[in-house]
């Protein structure tokens, strides 16, 4: 992976001369402003407030009016910080610009939108010099991932502070466990068995008057090109902490199998799968056994299995060969947002470019997904110079979805080995 390869050997050599941007006003404020007021987005900027005690949210924004109202509404009847929320409804937006306006009014935004918008709206941010929150998965297809880390770049050219999403990087004892790997506890790893196996998520109904374009992305987890499926959207966890066992290095190919078993019932679940297995292919043999299944009433499992040429390691209950490793108390999810205002705030002593590692991991989930639904062998460069995209010819309420519903309201699903049924687009 040549840019990610090059975006590593310029963060080395620039690590030392960093100066970090910090726009704070003469009251060490720094403004902050959230893109997407679902839940992912109103719980990361809970954390960002309760991180940084000088942060105020100034701007908002969301596809749907009502849900940036609503945030708005809570956070300003939130107890804890209530009064730094300085958002008026002139700084509350919504519509497919509202990314645009919110980066345009703040210092640090959250990107916690649909997954399908985080590449645009993480090359505004870095454009108009903007520290970043970027939840995960930064992208739906291998255009995506191409541009986040072309973006990554441009940030870190402007020193600008970028931290992930993918949580367990800033765990304590996910941490503590992935140093002992590396430093040689269970040998040379040979093989990790990835697992997100779990209950059926949500879907929403279609409201009165909603346009197909509007449904859908109501409905945003249950369409493909809006979420990436679910191998992209959630088992991207499993499968980040699963390449660090590797060095973060990509494997060689991948092939994979999946479907829908239980997601068969309503129109509502759109076209994802509910169940995939993939095989990432290493040098020598060493391989990632990937499974993820959303379905109710069964066997649930989220860990990471290492196996070594001098035993095995689990990853949540923290054992190596058996062994309890001491566990310390760990709230990743603030820790994230506390490196992030940290680093802002460092002056230059401390720089944070999470940009290769979750564009790579995206790409990793993508390439999974993109096996399952196609049934074939691909190799890494064969996906992540791929030119499939989920992109709608428009952004508009008006625009043609990528997918549309047949006369009784079913989409399309992917049939292994009968091709996508979205279009390939060079863009």
């Amino acid at each position: 992976m040549k840019q990610a390869g090059a975006l590593a050997a310029a963060g080395t050599a620039l690590a030392g001369s960093m100066v970090s941007k910090v726009h704070a006003a003469e009251n060490n404020v720094l403004n902050v402003g959230l893109v997407g007021c679902g839940g992912r987005g109103r719980g990361a900027l809970k954390d960002a407030l309760t991180a940084d005690p000088n942060a105020r949210l100034v701007a908002v924004g969301d596809a749907f009016p009502e849900i940036a109202a609503a945030a708005v509404r809570g956070f300003k009847n939130a107890q804890d910080f209530g009064d730094r929320v300085d958002v008026t409804p002139e700084t509350t937006f919504d519509g497919f610009d509202a990314y645009k306006k919110v980066i345009d009014l703040c210092d640090v935004v959250l990107l916690c939108e649909v997954p399908h918008f985080r590449p645009m709206s993480f090359r505004y941010a870095v454009e108009k010099g903007k520290h970043v929150f970027c939840e995960k998965p930064v992208a739906v297809d291998a255009l995506g991932v191409r541009s986040v880390l072309e973006s990554a770049r441009i940030a870190q050219e402007k020193k600008l502070q970028v931290v992930s999403g993918l949580v367990n990087r800033y765990d304590h004892n996910v941490n503590e466990m992935m140093r002992r790997i590396q430093n040689g506890a269970i040998g040379d790893v040979l093989s990790v068995r990835a697992t997100y196996l779990t209950r059926r998520l949500w879907t929403r109904p279609r409201q009165e008057g909603d346009t197909e374009m509007m449904f859908q992305l109501r409905n945003w987890y249950n369409f493909a090109w809006l979420s990436g499926d679910h191998n992209v959207e959630q088992q991207i966890h499993s499968l980040d902490k699963a390449m660090r066992g590797f060095g973060d290095k990509p494997p060689t190919s991948a092939y994979g199998l999946g479907g829908r078993m239980a997601r068969t019932d309503q129109p509502g679940y759109g076209d994802i799968y509910d169940s995939m297995g993939v095989v990432y292919e290493y040098e020598n043999g060493r391989t990632i056994y990937a499974f993820c299944r959303q379905q109710d009433n069964c066997f649930n499992d989220v860990d990471n299995y290492f196996l070594g040429t001098k035993g095995l390691a689990t990853i949540k209950p923290g054992t190596i060969n058996d062994e309890k490793i001491p566990k310390v108390e760990s709230n990743s999810f603030l820790q994230e947002h506390q490196a992030l205002f940290r680093a802002i705030r460092s002056g230059g002593a401390t720089y944070i470019n999470n940009g290769e590692y979750m564009a790579t991991s995206t790409m990793l989930a993508i390439l999974g997904r993109m096996v399952c639904y196609n049934g074939k062998r691909m190799t890494w460069d064969e996906a992540f110079h791929s030119t499939e995209t989920f992109s709608p010819t428009g952004y508009s309420w008006d625009a043609q979805s990528p997918t549309l519903p047949d006369e009784k309201g079913r989409y399309k699903v992917d049939i292994p080995g009968m091709g996508s049924v979205y279009h390939q687009v060079v863009r």
